[in-house]
């Protein structure tokens, strides 16, 4: 910490429990990170086989029934987990286009 002609000063005891504190958060942020990310290359992984079986069997890319309960099971969770229903709606929204374009490519593809 600096004083303010730029000369360092000790911390304070509140500065340093803070500085602590806001360590332990970080540290379980960047976790939940790498279990997000990991988490969405598994799903995607399963996506991205549906898509296979889809193209297979001349299947929509699409299933807007099946995207409807998703979002709304969606909505559910996030009401539990205390997370905003509207976030979490468009999540699923962003990660539902995805998923429908990798489809799309594999019906181009003939699988």
């Amino acid at each position: 910490m600096t004083d303010i002609q730029g000369k360092e000063s000790p911390m304070t005891d509140d500065a340093a429990r803070a500085a602590a504190i806001l360590k332990a958060h970080r540290a379980s942020i960047d976790r939940l990170d790498a279990i997000l990310v990991y988490t969405l290359g598994e799903r995607f992984k399963h996506t991205q086989a549906v898509g296979r079986l889809k193209a297979e069997h001349d299947l929509p890319p699409s299933d807007p029934a099946r995207e409807a309960a998703q979002i709304a099971r969606l909505e559910e969770l996030a009401k539990e987990a205390d997370l905003d229903p509207d976030f979490a709606r468009k999540l699923l929204n962003f990660i539902i286009a995805e998923v429908i374009q990798h489809h799309q490519k594999h019906l181009e593809q003939g699988s």
